[in-house]
This record gives C-alpha cells, sequence and structure tokens, in this order.
C-alpha cells in the first residue's frame, strides 16, 4: 500500500496514566491511540465529531499492542498515526509510541463504519474516503 499522511500528536504523560512504580500503565496505551486517531481525522480535514453528525461511528472491531519499552511519569511521548487501508467497511488505524525517537509500543486498531442509528456496517461515507486519501480501497488492501 503507498505511504499514507502520518501525523505525530506530543503528550506529556500525567501521573495519573502511571501505577504505583511510575510506569504508564498498560491499557493507557490504548488511549494514546485514540488520542492519534482523532488527530489523524483532524488532519485530515474530517473530525470525529463531523463523522457523528453525518450519520456514522467507527467502532472498535480489534486492537493491538506489542510492547517494546515502558513510558514514565512526565515523558514526552510522540504518538505517531497513520491510516492502514480499508477492507470493505473495515478500517485500520496503525499507531507508534516514540521517546525521543526510541520506538516504545506499536500497534493497530481495526473499526467498522456503521450507521450510528441501526450500528449496522455501512458503506464509508465519500468524505471519508476522502479524508483517508482513498476514494476506493486499494487491490492490496483487498487482502
Amino acid at each position: 500500500m503507498a505511504e499514507t499522511k502520518r501525523v505525530t500528536v506530543n503528550y506529556r504523560v500525567p501521573y495519573a496514566d502511571t501505577d504505583q512504580m511510575q510506569v504508564v500503565y498498560y491499557a493507557n496505551y490504548l488511549t494514546f491511540f485514540e488520542r492519534g486517531r482523532n488527530e489523524l481525522l483532524r488532519a485530515c480535514g474530517y473530525t470525529y465529531r463531523e463523522l457523528e453528525e453525518a450519520g456514522s461511528a467507527l467502532p472498535v472491531l480489534e486492537a493491538h499492542v506489542n510492547y517494546f519499552a515502558p513510558a514514565h511519569y512526565d515523558d514526552l511521548l510522540d504518538i505517531v498515526v497513520w491510516f492502514g487501508g480499508f477492507r470493505g467497511v473495515r478500517l485500520k488505524i496503525c499507531c507508534e509510541i516514540r521517546r525521543d525517537g526510541a520506538l516504545l509500543a506499536e500497534g493497530h486498531t481495526i473499526h467498522a463504519h456503521v450507521d450510528i442509528r441501526t450500528m449496522r456496517p455501512t458503506r464509508p461515507a465519500a468524505a471519508l474516503l476522502a479524508a483517508t486519501g482513498r476514494l476506493t480501497p486499494q487491490p492490496e488492501e483487498q487482502k
């Protein structure tokens, strides 16, 4: 798949995100992914609020995280996020968490594009496809 737009969000770790050892609690990485996801949409000119106002939602179907090194209280993190592609009504969003360039965690989430009223899968809106840089799924994204 061709390289898509990458967005980096800076985030300073507050004490509330850590455990007693001042290490970021593992589940908070999914919150970091969400921060990145929202800013990625915004950077593409299409906010999650606009998606919902248009009658759609992107519930998470799958989340995967590989952890390599811990983040700590007061670390300045770079949350790097990009679209991994569409496959039917499914959208993959990829993410890396870095500190001073070092990879701490990486992963992705898979979302279904659904009608917010019925929560049934529906074809992604043209505005969302345009925001992701795709008008149709690419052949390699169909695999």
